[in-house]
């Protein structure tokens, strides 16, 4: 009952016979004693308003709605388009914004349980646009993208810039983007599921639910909560086949058919998700869908259909996570300059999102715009200064970039003050002091080097590059014993550490041991090889966009 009233379109009040529905609703609510969300503490909810190309609309109408009976919380963008609303307790909502002109941005189903959130909202101009476009309710872009992805290619040629070193950092930093978290936390690795999950509860106990079940083997709610049930315990396998039963007995509803698809996908079933997804696409046009069959498109090999549902989903929702799939299936497929167009139109729709700004950070860096590729990701570390992954990245970047980076040492070195026991933290700021003493030619700038890897390797003894890196300072000072007894530790920690075995070599050579040198020597190379095979074997396992440029730009120029 109270998601049929939840549902219950607001353009009703101003019928006659609004009330008396809302009086019969009311009634039958205290009658059958139906349970009220708890009233727990007051929720608040900090948000903006932006138009389609990410600019703050003011004075817009915020509304948050609970249900029909009662009255609408509202307030009113400021000047930047942000607002703040306190919500009286947990619940789930319908929020709006409107505007005279402006075509309504709706979100619901929003699920409010404690604390604060933060959301933002899309108004459409509808004057920006022909009316003849406008039947669909979808988002267009106002800004076209300056590409199509036309195709796929196997060709080995990785794209890129710079040394192979750099390339792999760029590769790595792709990979790395696609798992950022949009809050920084690692708890759950898929955002689909997250999402689907939040705020939701089982309907009852397994035994409950089971006994239910007996009872009615034929009824569509006890098979979909029994579902639910395994399905919000993660039990997938167990979910599915009751997931089944319900969709045969109501396969129109939404909610059962999209659990289901997650399901299937969790559980490795890509196919059987894909056809699902495809069946409730040809009944209901939704974002959340096309999003879902871009995910399994990759995952099923098939990275054309997968950028070509993220960006039809971006279309239709332009969301944080939406921006931010589109963007990353594009630099996974090196298709980098493409990757930069989007992620920057992302980041100025969603200022606030850190792996925007890392995404097009790695982006950047991969067409080989190394400073502003720093000056990105800097920025993303600003917006939440706790969270280690912008450091992460501005530590891998600035190992491989030919000069130093701008903001990165000031930026190690805040991470080095906010997590003292990160020996990542110690490891980056040593090399970011290494690297400018070698460009200045001042080697006062290294001396706290030593102590930083020291305490970097205290605190993650198999830190293999962190010892590599002491034995390398050894080394120079003349210590050629000290500097053998830490390679050795670098290899006992890390035996797949090219660089190691070779500078071990080199070691043993200045002390006149030959014979273990040599050895050293050829276990490098043998590494070497093999780690050159790998490689190559993953790049080739890569399909590369092929991309057709509109009016023929030769890059896209970071701003």
């Amino acid at each position: 009952m109270s998601v049929y009233i939840l549902r219950v379109q607001s353009a009703i009040a101003s019928k006659p016979w609004y009330w008396v529905i809302t009086a019969i609703i009311f009634a039958l609510i205290m009658l059958h004693g139906l349970p009220a969300f708890p009233k727990n503490s007051a929720i608040t909810i900090e948000g903006t308003v932006r138009n389609s190309a990410g600019k703050p609309v003011p004075d817009a109408s915020v509304l948050l709605i609970e249900n029909v009976q009662t009255t609408p919380i509202e307030t009113r963008t400021d000047a930047d388009g942000t607002f703040i609303l306190t919500a009286p307790h947990a619940g789930t909502y319908i929020l709006k914004a409107q505007k005279s002109g402006w075509r309504d941005a709706v979100k619901e189903n929003l699920g409010l349980s404690t604390g604060k959130i933060k959301v933002n909202l899309i108004l459409e101009d509808l004057k920006a646009r022909p009316s003849s476009t406008s039947n669909s309710g979808a988002m267009e872009f106002e800004d076209k993208p300056s590409f199509t992805v036309a195709g796929v290619t196997d060709s080995t040629q990785a794209g890129g810039h710079g040394s192979d070193a750099g390339l792999r950092t760029s590769e790595t930093l792709a990979r790395e983007t696609v798992a950022l978290k949009p809050d920084g936390t690692n708890e759950i690795s898929d955002q689909l599921l997250v999402d689907d999950i939040a705020g939701r509860k089982p309907g009852g106990t397994e035994n409950e639910l089971r006994a239910a079940l007996a009872q009615a083997r034929e009824s569509f709610e006890a098979n979909r909560r029994l579902g639910e049930f395994y399905f919000l315990s993660r039990k997938y396998s167990d979910a599915i086949p009751l997931f089944e039963a319900a969709n045969q007995i109501n396969p129109e509803n939404h909610a059962n058919g999209y659990d289901l698809a997650l399901s299937y996908r969790a559980n490795g079933e890509y196919t059987k998700a894909r056809e699902q997804v495809r069946k409730m696409l040809a009944k209901t046009d939704k974002a959340v869908l096309h999003n879902l069959l871009g995910n399994l498109g990759e995952r099923l090999g098939d990275p054309l259909e997968a950028v070509h549902e993220y960006e039809q989903a971006t279309r239709m929702d332009p969301s944080e996570q939406n921006y931010f799939d589109w963007g990353t299936e594009l630099l996974l497929h090196r298709a980098v300059a493409p990757a930069a167009e989007v992620f920057t139109k992302g980041s100025n729709l969603h200022p606030d999102s850190v792996r925007m700004l890392a995404g097009l950070g790695a982006a950047l860096y991969a067409g080989g715009f190394y400073d502003q590729a720093a000056t990105r990701v800097c920025a993303a570390s600003d917006l939440k200064p706790a969270d280690p992954e912008p450091y992460l990245f501005l530590g891998r970047m600035e190992e491989t970039a030919p000069a130093p980076l701008p903001c990165v040492e000031q930026k190690i070195a805040r991470f080095v003050q906010n997590q003292p026991g990160n020996a990542l933290a110690h490891y980056y700021f040593a090399m970011a002091l290494l690297k400018r003493a070698k460009e200045s030619s001042d080697p006062a700038i290294s001396q706290p080097v030593e102590a930083l890897l020291e305490k970097a390797v205290n605190i993650d003894p198999r830190l293999g590059q962190a010892h590599l890196q002491l034995g390398i300072l050894y080394f120079g000072k003349g210590d050629y014993q000290q500097a053998i007894n830490t390679y050795q530790k670098a290899i006992e920690v890390s035996p797949q550490l090219s660089e190691a075995h070779y500078r071990l070599g080199v070691a043993y050579q200045r002390i006149g041991n030959q014979a273990k040198a040599q050895q050293e020597f050829q276990t490098h190379q043998q590494i070497e090889k093999a780690e050159a095979a790998d490689v190559e074997r993953q790049r080739r396992e890569v399909q590369q966009f092929l991309i057709v440029l509109k009016n023929h730009p030769a890059t896209i120029s970071p701003k």
